[in-house]
């Protein structure tokens, strides 16, 4: 755990059979940019398109060059101009913390303020504040508790995420996707597919960690983060940054545990957290215990697993919850499911009439084993059904608050609602979805008509003209998986004989 381990690990890697003759190249990728950055003189682009320091660069270079390097000299890199950029990236329009100020606010007398929070954070005064907790819904009723931090702290730590990105993004895995620069759900989700589709997969574990964000431990977070930093000052921010606390209904409650979800630090401090506790572990079981094939998939505390054999599955699984413990970590007794799945899951089951594998959910999508029109096995994904409910409860309310609005506006922003959810959700065999989605919004628009006055009688007619002009139609906006994958992920196959014909999806830092 002192440093990145010198293997090759991948995206979603697909590992031959221990002990069987003279094994074959590991089919894995390069994580996207690795080679081109190695060989850059110009510097990364941040969000706001400008580039980093040349200092950052240095530290990106120094990070990947010695996976056990120790960074001793940091915060200067966290100077005004970083500061300016930091409250640029912030989001206009988010959620004050307990301070009240919002980003417009901020902005007045910008100058001034950011060189005096400057001035605090390098002679140590700067005091970051409680977050303030909020409730968001979950699709299954309950609420997902959110920590909104003050802006002045989102700055600091926006700034120091962007540094310490530098570092981790040379030593983070391939098949870990959540909350990095580059990458997205629909690029897990398309390795997880590649995965599936073209590895002997017939067992899948759908791991979910209770409670990830509260319980992870602190002490435990700051050991991590030490092995690659040694700067004393940086240590203390995020130490702060832990122990500000949370506030609610005016009280303040200390952490001893966890970091606020929601926070500007807090994914990567969780994808810290878990490069140590998992990623590294499982690399390592993948490549010395597995006796069959292994892919893996993790977006944040979300983690997929496919095995050739039940008996790694099962080892893998009893394995990985004594590996959480040692970290104060546990697996979900109800939402951690080990299931057959993949290609030849479905043909044993069929062969002895067990009928279809179960499904899985990931990201938002019910994986299901499916067949072609060729009747080749096709891993088809639709949109979950709670996720799809939860959604048009959205609506339904929000349209109960325009209802007196006039149609122009309501179809403004129905047409932004469908389109947001088809930009997310229009991937390929998900059209009955997408078209079952535009179906229910336009009942809740005609419903929000006729309750505007006795005398209104918009009839179906009526509502698909209006239909027609404000809601886009449903199509697939999104690439096969394959393809996708192959295009950020391109690769030559020594036996291949051609380009991007044999590949796996897997990927190396």
């Amino acid at each position: 755990m002192h440093g990145r381990e010198k293997s090759d690990p991948s995206i979603v890697a697909g590992k031959p059979a221990n002990g069987v003759g003279r094994p074959e190249p590991e089919l894995v990728e390069r994580r996207e940019g690795a080679e081109e950055n190695t060989g850059q003189a110009s510097t990364r682009r941040t969000p706001s398109r400008a580039s980093v320091s040349p200092g950052l660069d240095r530290v990106r270079t120094a990070a990947r060059l010695d996976g056990k390097e120790r960074f001793t000299a940091l915060l200067h890199h966290v100077d005004v101009e970083l500061l300016h950029s930091a409250y640029s990236w912030l989001k206009r329009d988010a959620a004050p913390g307990v301070d009240g100020v919002t980003w417009q606010e901020y902005g007045e007398d910008f100058e001034r303020k950011l060189a005096d929070l400057h001035a605090r954070i390098h002679r140590g005064a700067y005091r970051a504040q409680p977050s303030r907790r909020h409730y968001i819904p979950k699709p299954d009723g309950r609420r997902r508790p959110l920590g909104i931090a003050a802006l002045e702290d989102k700055i600091v730590q926006r700034a120091m995420v962007e540094v310490l990105n530098a570092i981790y993004e040379e030593d983070f895995l391939g098949f870990s996707y959540g909350f990095r620069p580059g990458r997205g759900p629909h690029d897990a989700l398309d390795a997880l597919a590649v995965g599936i589709g073209n590895t002997r997969v017939n067992w899948v574990l759908d791991a979910d960690i209770a409670g990830f964000f509260d319980a992870v431990s602190h002490e435990w977070l700051i050991r991590f983060v030490e092995h690659r930093v040694g700067d004393r000052r940086v240590i203390r921010l995020i130490r702060k940054w832990l122990k500000a606390g949370v506030m609610e209904d005016g009280e303040v409650t200390q952490t001893e545990t966890g970091t606020p979800q929601g926070g500007v630090a807090s994914p990567l401090l969780a994808n810290i957290y878990l490069h140590y506790v998992f990623d590294l572990w499982a690399e390592r079981w993948r490549r010395h215990h597995a006796q069959g094939n292994i892919i893996l998939v993790r977006y944040a505390d979300d983690i997929v697993a496919g095995f050739e054999h039940q008996a790694d599955a099962e080892r893998f699984q009893a394995e990985l919850r004594d590996r959480l413990a040692q970290f104060a970590l546990t697996l979900h007794p109800d939402k951690t499911r080990l299931i057959q799945f993949g290609r030849r899951a479905a043909e044993e089951r069929e062969r002895a009439g067990l009928g279809k594998p179960e499904t899985f959910d990931f990201l938002g999508f019910t994986h299901i084993c499916g067949r072609s029109r060729r009747g080749r096995f096709l891993l088809f994904r639709r949109t979950r059904r709670d996720r799809k409910r939860a959604k048009v409860r959205e609506v339904k309310e929000e349209l109960r608050r325009r209802m007196h609005d006039p149609i122009p506006s309501q179809g403004q922003w129905l047409r932004q609602v469908v389109t947001g959810f088809f930009a997310y959700h229009a991937v390929p065999n998900n059209f009955d979805a997408l078209a079952a989605f535009r179906y229910h919004i336009m009942v809740l628009w005609r419903r929000t008509l006729t309750r505007r006055s006795q005398k209104d009688r918009t009839g179906w007619d009526r509502i698909t003209r209006l239909a027609d002009q404000w809601l886009p139609r449903p199509r697939i906006l999104h690439p096969w998986p394959n393809q996708r994958f192959a295009v950020k992920h391109p690769r030559w196959e020594p036996d291949a004989g051609m380009p991007h014909v044999r590949f796996c999806a897997g990927g190396a830092p």
